[in-house]
């Protein structure tokens, strides 16, 4: 692969341009944010991309939660700038991690399930390095590498250094993969995982700006909180959403089918204790819903606490005036909305994820913005930053002309999901198309149809497909999604071939048992 550090003649013609230049700019040229910072006396910039793992939005301060108070994140924002619509491409784990590492949509990046990435391929880590970047990732990867038997399929690949969760992880006493070797940790892992974050910066080598994924497990079910947090939130009372009480009326049968509901489908593993004997029903349906917050919560405020703890350090060492701070989730969760736990659904709760940036100097401190973002866009933003060139087969777009505040005139109004099977929670396979004000969603294996009305109702709870009101909307929305698909070059090559999903797993391959 050759360098693509970005030392293109033409950016060095111009001066310190204005960002309109970015409209006219060739398109895989570094935008003029980033060509302000070159231009300038001022080091690339260092770039933190803290992700969690199942972190609603909605469990955010800086969102309008009502659930939790996360300050630091509230900081992050009141700093740096907020994405409100910000959304993942297929909202689960593994692939979404795969989309946001290759710029492009799980079709065509070979990860539409929980199987393992193949890191053979182009990757932003590769590029990044290959830009002069020292690179890193610590805590839950997720794509694979942890089989002894076949340790190659899924390894971190890009790195100058990784230390990771293998599988999902453990909250407590977690074993790690460093540089291919397992090592046993003391402690709780989402303070673990900081620690050994701010050592990858103060070891890392001095003549060059540093990638850190900083990626924690929490709050991954099934919610394992530290004692401290645990305590805080023991007696805590959740207000309860106002679709917890969906029956689903005049919906497809996905919802009905699927085995992620609240009053059915949380086990005693996530409740960690037996409910009162006494309760049933409605009463019961609240009782788990508290637990299931309680924990929740508990977990998310740790790593509240802990980036706090990690903005301090960059506060400290004099690194955050050059230094890119991101923070998202894999995808977003549901928080007992339509009596629901998990993802995977197109829904609001789970397609949404949370995008704060902070970039001192280069974006206005607490901004925010409409536009919508795609996790297909983080590598093409990262590249961009760091003065690299985006490679033209990248399916997402950067998003530096909206941190300056400039949204271009041909930036997309619309996006395209695709959730591929049933899994663990017996998720209808569907994808769709959303815009500001729509949302259109096909059951493909189910033939069957929903649409949303997203300015009349935003929660969801009303089906308009069949609403003659509605039929032009269906039809331009149909044909937008049969365009987005030709686009994105989706022809469908997961639809009956699914590869394993290996990425978890510890057994020997076949013929090697």
């Amino acid at each position: 692969m050759k360098n693509i550090h970005s030392s293109h003649p033409r950016c060095w013609l111009f001066g310190f341009t204005s960002l309109l230049l970015f409209l006219v700019s060739p398109p895989f040229a570094p935008t003029s944010i980033a060509q302000a910072q070159r231009n300038s006396a001022q080091p690339r910039p260092n770039i933190v991309y803290i992700m969690t793992d199942d972190h609603a939005a909605h469990a955010i301060s800086a969102y309008g939660s009502k659930l939790i108070k996360t300050p630091h994140l509230d900081r992050l924002a009141k700093e740096g700038m907020k994405f409100e619509n910000a959304f993942v491409t297929n909202s689960i784990c593994t692939p979404s991690r795969a989309v946001m590492l290759t710029g492009k949509y799980s079709h065509l990046n070979g990860v539409p399930v929980f199987n393992h990435l193949d890191t053979t391929q182009p990757l932003l880590s590769k590029y990044l390095q290959q830009a002069g970047y020292y690179t890193g990732v610590i805590g839950k990867w997720h794509l694979g590498g942890q089989n002894p038997y076949t340790p190659e399929l899924g390894k971190p690949a890009g790195f100058n250094y990784w230390n990771i969760l293998p599988g999902q992880g453990a909250y407590f006493d977690p074993m790690m993969i460093e540089m291919g070797q397992r090592k046993k940790f003391t402690g709780y892992a989402t303070d673990i995982i900081t620690d050994l974050s701010i050592d990858f910066i103060k070891n890392r080598p001095q003549d060059k700006p540093f990638f850190l994924m900083y990626h924690h497990k929490a709050p991954h079910r099934n919610w394992q909180p530290d004692e401290k947090h645990r305590r805080q939130y023991e007696n805590y009372e959740p207000p309860i959403p106002a679709t917890f009480d969906d029956e689903y009326k005049g919906k497809s049968d996905a919802s009905r089918q699927s085995t992620m509901h609240i009053d059915q489908d949380l086990t005693d593993n996530d409740l960690k204790m037996k409910p009162p004997a006494n309760l049933s029903g409605a009463a019961l349906k609240k009782w788990k819903f508290t637990r299931y917050m309680q924990d929740y919560l508990a977990c998310v405020q740790s790593v509240d606490d802990n980036i706090g703890r990690f903005l301090d350090y960059l506060d400290k060492t004099g690194l955050a005036a050059n230094t890119i701070v991101v923070y998202t989730s894999d995808q977003g969760f549901f928080l007992g909305e339509h009596n629901f736990f998990d993802k995977r659904f197109m829904y609001e709760e789970s397609l949404r994820t949370p995008f704060i940036i902070r970039w001192p100097k280069q974006i206005k401190a607490g901004s925010v913005s409409k536009s919508i973002i795609l996790n297909v866009d983080f590598a093409p933003t990262f590249l961009d930053a760091a003065g690299a060139s985006i490679p033209a087969d990248m399916q997402g777009r950067s998003i530096l002309p909206l941190l300056a505040g400039k949204r271009p005139k041909d930036w997309r109004t619309s996006m395209y999901y695709r959730y591929y099977h049933p899994g663990h929670h017996n998720v209808a396979a569907h994808y769709g198309v959303r815009t500001d004000r729509y949302k259109l969603i096909y059951f493909n294996k189910l033939d069957q149809w929903e649409l949303y009305d997203l300015q009349k109702d935003r929660l969801e709870m009303h089906n308009e497909y069949s609403n003659p009101a509605y039929s032009k909307i269906v039809a331009n929305l149909k044909n937008e999604l049969s365009r987005l698909k030709k686009e994105l070059k989706d022809e469908d090559q997961f639809q009956d071939n699914l590869p394993a999903d290996d990425v978890d797993g510890m057994a020997p391959p076949p013929g090697r048992r």
